[in-house]
């Protein structure tokens, strides 16, 4: 079953494993989720409100009624939902922190990867630092101040220091390091829509 950590009437917060479809895709072989585990295991009523990667695990915020789902995702819209990302990046980078700012759009010849075009691309901003040097990678906390698709594997890449494991983006180097995508959502920072309280939740990366 899929970890739920928090619940009340209006949403649920849960930690989402690797190698899980947020949303169901296209084709028999994709219709196994998030949304629909959940639904079937515990919330009848879950809606996603915004999705992770498949590779990508960590929190997710599941809206239990109609309204709630417009609440959450206004949050999510006026960037107040504060994100922390726990991440393995290949290499070792020179500066301890840094902010990346590059725009993204779909790569269209090779969908669903994702590129970024000075011209055409949507603005995209990540803050990172560094947390501990290892052998050949480097541990790293990744804050995306946008919600761009595939923003924090691009920008990682972008930097020279793509994710390990990463099947999309990573060199062989960096794919060879980790049989799966060193990237998991750990913290989630926001204000209840209703009762305004101030909430953070914490799922700690299990690598």
């Amino acid at each position: 079953m899929i970890p739920v950590l928090f619940a009340d009437e209006h949403f649920i917060i849960i930690n989402k494993p690797h190698d899980l479809l947020s949303v169901p895709g296209k084709g028999p072989e994709k219709q196994d989720c998030v949304g629909r585990r959940i639904q079937a295991e515990s919330h009848p009523t879950a809606r996603i409100v915004h999705r992770l990667d498949y590779a990508t695990s960590g929190l997710m915020v599941l809206a239990l009624t109609a309204d709630s789902l417009v609440q959450l995702s206004r949050l999510f819209q006026e960037h107040k939902m504060c994100k922390r990302y726990h991440a393995i990046i290949s290499g070792t980078p020179t500066e301890d922190n840094g902010i990346i700012e590059q725009p993204l759009r779909c790569d269209w010849e090779r969908r669903p990867l994702q590129m970024i075009d000075h011209d055409k691309g949507k603005y995209a901003l990540t803050r990172w630092e560094r947390i501990e040097t290892l052998t050949d990678s480097t541990r790293v906390f990744l804050y995306p101040q946008t919600g761009r698709s595939h923003q924090l594997r691009v920008h990682m890449l972008w930097m020279g220091h793509p994710i390990t494991g990463d099947r999309f983006y990573a060199d062989e180097k960096a794919l060879s390091l980790s049989d799966r995508l060193m990237l998991h959502a750990e913290e989630l920072s926001f204000t209840h829509p209703y009762t305004q309280e101030p909430l953070s939740f914490l799922a700690e990366a299990p690598f």
